[in-house]
C-alpha cells in the first residue's frame, strides 16, 4: 500500500535538534493566575517524534488542572534520553519509546520497579508501527522488507544504541526474515549492509533521507509519515506499508524521586493518567498515533490501515530478552557492527 507524502520542511527543522528542551509555557489562563508563587514546572523526557504530539496534549492538560502549570519538552533518542534521566536530567515524566528504557531508568532507583502496572495498557496510551519512506513514484518498487537487501538500495534507519524507533525497526526487519523461513542473522547483516549512516535518533533518520537526500528508503514510524502527509504540499514521497510489521509500544511513567523531590508528583501523575483520557485519545489520533481507547479508534479507521504486527512479548519474549539478545553490550547489534567494520 502507497499513499503519497511530503515531509515538512519547516516542521523537521524545528524538530531536529536530539534532545532539545522547549517551554510550552502553559500557565493557566483560564485561573487567571500567571506569575503564582504557587505555579509548578514539569519536564516531560521524551523521544524524538513526539514533539507536535505532546505540544497538542500540554495545552489541553493545561486546560484541565486548577494548578498553574508550565509543561517544557525533552526529546531526542530514547536511548539517549535515557541516560541523560539516570545521569541527572531533571525529569517529572518520561514517555520513551519502549519499555526497557524506562526499566533501565526504574532500575536505578529513580522510578519504582512497578510502574508499568500503574496505568492502563502496561502504561501505553498509544501505539505505532514501522513503515517505509520512499522517494517519489518508488522507483526501485520496495514493497516488503525483502527488497531492502537488493543491491544498492540505500537503507536509512538510526542507531539501535542510541535510538528506541531503531530497535523496533531491527526487530520488524529480523521477524519478518523469521516468519518468511529465511536466516534472521544473514538477512540482519544484509540489510545494514546497505545503511550508509546511522543516525542517533528517528528525527535525524527522517531529516537525512528528506533534506540531505541520502538512501532510498526510510524505516519510519507510522504516525512521522502520516504527520508530513498532513503537513505536505507536493509529492515527493510515498508511504509503503510493509506485508508485517510490528506493535512499537512507547509508555510513559512518572519519574517517582524527581517529582517527591520537587514537590510535582499530583500534577505529574494527572499529566500521565490524562493520557487515556478520550478527549486525549482523539488527540494522540489526531497526531497519527494509534489509540489505545477502542471507543477513539473506532473513529480512525481509515487513517490507520489494519498491519499484521509482532509483539516483543509474544515474538521475542520480552523487552528484557531482546535487549539481551540483540542490543546489550556484546550482544547480536555490536557484534554485527564488528562484522560490518572489518
Amino acid at each position: 500500500m502507497t499513499r503519497s507524502v511530503v515531509l515538512s520542511r519547516r516542521r523537521l527543522l524545528q524538530g531536529a535538534t536530539a534532545a532539545g528542551l522547549t517551554g510550552s509555557a502553559l500557565a493557566l489562563a483560564a485561573c487567571g493566575q500567571t506569575g503564582d508563587a504557587s505555579a509548578k514546572t514539569l519536564l516531560n523526557v521524551s523521544y524524538d517524534p513526539t514533539r507536535e504530539l505532546y505540544v497538542a496534549y500540554n495545552k489541553l492538560f493545561a486546560t484541565k488542572v486548577k494548578t498553574p502549570v508550565t509543561v517544557n519538552q525533552s526529546h531526542g533518542g530514547s536511548g539517549k534520553q535515557t541516560t541523560a534521566v539516570i545521569e541527572g536530567l531533571d525529569a517529572d515524566i518520561v514517555s520513551l519509546a519502549l519499555a526497557h528504557d524506562i526499566d533501565a531508568i526504574a532500575q536505578k532507583g529513580l522510578i519504582s520497579a512497578d510502574w508499568i502496572k500503574r496505568l492502563p495498557h502496561n502504561s501505553t496510551p498509544y501505539y505505532s508501527t514501522i513503515v517505509f519512506l520512499v522517494r517519489k513514484g518508488n522507483p526501485n518498487g520496495i514493497k516488503d522488507w525483502g527488497d531492502l537487501i537488493k543491491p544498492g538500495i540505500g537503507v536509512i534507519t538510526p542507531n539501535p544504541k542510541t535510538s528506541g524507533g531503531a530497535r523496533w525497526n531491527y526487530l520488524a526487519a529480523y521477524g519478518w526474515a523469521k516468519t518468511k523461513g529465511q536466516e534472521p542473522a544473514a538477512y540482519i547483516e544484509a540489510l545494514y549492509r546497505n545503511v550508509p549512516v546511522l543516525d542517533t535518533g528517528a528525527r535525524g533518520s527522517t531529516t537525512t533521507f528528506v533534506q540531505r537526500g541520502q538512501g532510498d528508503v526510510l524505516l519510519a514510524w507510522e504516525n512521522e509519515a502520516l504527520l508530513a502527509l498532513k503537513d505536505s504540499g507536493s509529492k515527493d514521497f510515498e508511504i509503503v506499508y510493509p506485508s508485517l510489521s510490528i506493535r512499537a509500544e512507547p509508555p510513559v511513567a512518572v519519574v517517582d524521586k524527581n517529582v517527591d523531590k520537587k514537590g510535582t508528583r499530583a500534577l505529574a501523575e494527572a499529566y500521565v493518567k490524562g493520557l487515556f483520557d478520550d478527549d486525549a485519545q482523539k488527540l494522540v489520533a489526531e497526531n497519527f498515533y494509534r489509540p489505545v481507547s477502542e471507543t477513539v479508534a473506532s473513529q480512525f479507521t481509515q487513517t490507520f490501515p489494519q498491519l499484521r504486527l509482532l509483539s516483543v512479548d509474544s515474538d521475542f519474549g520480552g523487552w528484557k530478552k531482546a535487549h539481551a539478545d540483540f542490543f546489550s553490550a556484546g550482544a547480536a547489534f555490536d557484534a554485527l557492527q564488528v562484522k560490518l567494520n572489518k
